[in-house]
């Protein structure tokens, strides 16, 4: 028995699953959902996020709607490797504020053996590629794209429109800062908001 498991943990196979969408489209809610099933499944589950991310809470990894799981917040995505010693799965949060190393890390815990599943907003707030999201959804072997409802129409939404002025690109906020918009909703505003500068 005890040869069968190792020779199993030997030829276990990993994969990237990338969860992506606007905000408010429910991606951390699919990543915890993913995430608790593997624990009930008696996996040895490790969850990380950006430690700039603190707008619900320090720590844990918590959804719009205040669902939540206990997770490591980390400076850079390097250290995540430093922290994945004989685990199953890894759920990554707010993919998009890691720097560029985020790829690497997380195809070398996939060759590892490793279920990855990363959760993060695949375009900023002006509708272009978002950080080391476009490297990620190209190497990952699954994708789930969600979205969204338009705060403009009511259509399906994949743009975060932000209703605050800066040009900062990253800014914590939540429903008074950015509003879920469909691609027709978006640019109508993205034109307003050239014409009132």
């Amino acid at each position: 028995m005890f040869l069968e498991n190792s020779l199993n943990k030997q030829q276990r196979r990993g994969w990237i699953e990338v969860i992506c969408g606007s905000m408010f489209s429910g991606k951390t809610e699919e990543l915890i959902r993913r995430l608790k099933r593997a624990k009930f499944a008696k996996q040895k589950v490790e969850i990380f996020k950006p430690g700039i991310d603190t707008r619900y809470d320090e720590e844990n990894v918590v959804s719009h709607d205040a669902n939540t799981i206990i997770s490591t917040p980390v400076p850079t995505s390097t250290n995540i490797l430093l922290l994945t010693n004989d685990v199953d799965v890894v759920g990554i949060d707010e993919a998009q504020f890691f720097d560029e190393e985020i790829v690497n890390v997380c195809n070398l815990l996939a060759e590892r053996g490793i279920r990855v599943i990363v959760a993060g907003l695949d375009m900023d707030f002006l509708g272009k590629p978002f950080g080391p999201m476009p490297a990620l959804l190209a190497t990952a072997e699954y994708i789930t794209k969600v979205h969204a409802i338009c705060m403009g129409c009511g259509e399906l939404a994949h743009y975060s429109h932000r209703l605050v002025s800066g040009k900062k690109l990253v800014m914590l906020g939540e429903k008074e800062t950015y509003e879920p918009l469909c691609r027709t909703c978006f640019n109508k505003a993205l034109i307003k908001s050239t014409q009132n500068v």
